[in-house]
């Protein structure tokens, strides 16, 4: 009976971690490269249907809601800016954000094309 009620314990907190990390609650985090919109995305329908401005603090993530704040910190300068989840993705593989041109400008050079982040969620979209 212990051993049974243990599993179900377990499996109730993996569960418990894996909703809080998909739905962007306080103190997820996620690292990778960001990259920034190119200027043919500029007033264009986000995913949310807002028009895309590179002036903006706005980005594009896979799975967080909408509205969602987050702080991304170039992990090699130590830059940070917090930016609203409005569109979704990059759909590259090792990308985790794309950044309005403006969000991406404060924190790296847009020379570079890609920066190594880290993202971590500061305000969950409201009504989360």
């Amino acid at each position: 009976m212990k051993l049974i009620t243990l599993f179900f314990v377990l499996l109730w907190l993996a569960g418990c971690s894996t909703l809080a990390r998909g739905t962007g609650e306080p103190g997820y985090r996620e690292t990778g490269q960001a990259s920034y919109y190119a200027d043919r995305h500029q007033n264009q329908l986000t995913a949310n249907g807002e028009r895309y401005s590179h002036a903006t603090l706005t980005a594009a993530h896979k799975t967080l809601p909408f509205d969602t704040l987050v702080k991304v910190t170039n992990l090699d300068n130590g830059k940070s800016v917090v930016v609203r989840i409005n569109d979704r993705g990059p759909f590259v593989r090792g990308r985790v954000i794309d950044l309005s041109k403006s969000a991406f400008s404060r924190i790296g050079s847009l020379r570079a094309g890609l920066l190594r982040v880290q993202l971590e969620v500061e305000r969950p979209a409201p009504g989360r």
